[in-house]
């Protein structure tokens, strides 16, 4: 009786918290776009973007403090890059969700990840992914009869948010030397130096509105400082395939989160959609090489 109670796996606390981590990454994320989302008839998508950028900057520099540590001035221009990346992600994702239900753009942006891990794709399982994540992009298209079609403007924007994703990941690949702390603060300031002179263009006086400072503040907290802090705790504890697995489920919460708290319908043929991009997703994760890291954070 002893040997088989001792030989029984035990419940790790610490592995447990991690996926609880990630989880409620991922639901912050979607539920604090889906806030941001409600900003924009009052002041835009630029100027939303301008907000959550801004406070995120703001809030991840006094809290990480970057310039208390030595950065070379080619690791400064290649964090710098990174933010770049990161802020043009920003921007373009929240174009697209002027016209685009919040789970189909988050599937479209999920191309540039995707297109990442399978850069170096050899085994017949990445072909099938590719595949699968084709299929599912081809469905949201609007090339097809009846109404289901999206608007092409809101996809070139998801596109584009795909392509800075995938940048994003390759420049940040290249700064894995640096505290973790640093790159991303720096990197977020860079980004709010491009982004927020494009919102206050945009929504002009009415961004300095108290109460939607407090909006934005908001939605900044909710879809960018929550949703990174969580993102360090899980990534502490779980492996790469584990984390790309659990990202992978972003578009479906996405698209729920869409549906519960802005209204947002989709067709049959949209949430099939998901489903494919979801499982490309996760299969492209299944079948990577242990060393390989998972798709870090998106918009």
């Amino acid at each position: 009786m002893s040997s088989s109670l001792s030989t029984r796996p035990r419940f790790d606390v610490q592995l447990a918290a991690a996926y609880a981590a990630l989880i409620g990454s991922i639901t912050a994320f979607c539920v604090g776009t889906s806030f941001a989302k409600r900003l924009f008839p009052l002041v835009g998508a630029e100027a939303t973007s301008a907000y959550r950028v801004g406070f995120a900057a703001l809030i991840l520099l006094t809290v990480w403090r970057p310039w208390r540590g030595r950065i070379t001035r080619a690791d400064l221009f290649a964090t710098m890059r990174y933010g770049a990346a990161m802020g043009m992600m920003n921007l373009c994702f929240y174009m697209a969700l002027r016209t685009i239900p919040l789970g189909l753009a988050i599937a479209i942006e999920f191309s540039g990840p995707l297109a990442v891990s399978l850069l170096h794709a050899r085994r017949p399982a990445h072909f099938a992914m590719v595949g699968l994540a084709v299929a599912g992009l081809a469905l949201l298209l609007p090339i097809g009869p009846g109404d289901h079609g999206l608007d092409p403007v809101g996809i070139m924007f998801a596109l584009g948010a795909g392509l800075c994703w995938a940048l994003y990941i390759l420049f940040g690949k290249r700064l894995g030397h640096l505290p973790g702390g640093q790159s991303v603060s720096i990197g977020m300031a860079t980004a709010a130096l491009i982004v927020v002179p494009i919102g206050i263009h945009q929504g002009g006086l009415a961004l300095l509105d108290p109460r939607l400072m407090a909006l934005g503040l908001g939605a900044a907290i909710l879809s960018s400082a929550i949703p990174y802090s969580l993102e360090m705790v899980a990534l502490k504890r779980l492996s790469h395939n584990s984390f790309g697995i659990f990202l992978s489920l972003e578009p479906a919460v996405g698209a729920l989160a869409g549906v519960a708290l802005l209204g947002e319908h989709l067709t049959a043929l949209q949430w099939l959609a998901v489903l494919l991009v979801v499982m490309a997703s996760a299969g492209t994760m299944l079948s990577a090489e242990p060393s390989e890291a998972p798709p870090s954070a998106g918009s």
